[in-house]
């Protein structure tokens, strides 16, 4: 088979212009900024605190599960409230606390 004749190369065009910088969109806080009714605003805002008080709890309570899991004496790995504590910024008389109310909810789950 002859070898194909040399194609020729294609080159880039060249810019003639800057690309525009993206610009960043204002930040905005589950469009409550674009609401102008205030009794709308407060209905919306006093949602989502809600949820987001009820988030918080649940992640309190997913925290003292991995810290009692972490304090576990069944575990070969296991850590003391003392490492737990520097680990999590927590004194140690919270983190012992913690692993208490853990243990409470591994024992109400059944795990």
């Amino acid at each position: 088979m002859p070898p194909e004749p040399s194609k020729p190369r294609i080159r880039p065009a060249r810019l003639l212009f800057e690309p525009s910088v993206f610009e960043r969109e204002e930040e905005r806080f589950f469009d409550l900024d674009d609401l102008t009714d205030p009794q709308v605003m407060l209905d919306r805002s006093t949602q989502l605190a809600e949820a987001f008080r009820a988030a918080a709890d649940k992640a309190v309570d997913y925290q003292a599960i991995a810290v009692a899991r972490l304090a576990d004496r069944r575990r070969f790995d296991r850590l003391e409230p003392a490492q737990i504590a520097a680990r999590t910024g927590w004194s140690e008389a919270y983190t012992v606390k913690m692993i208490e109310y853990g243990e409470r909810l591994i024992a109400k789950r059944g795990d």
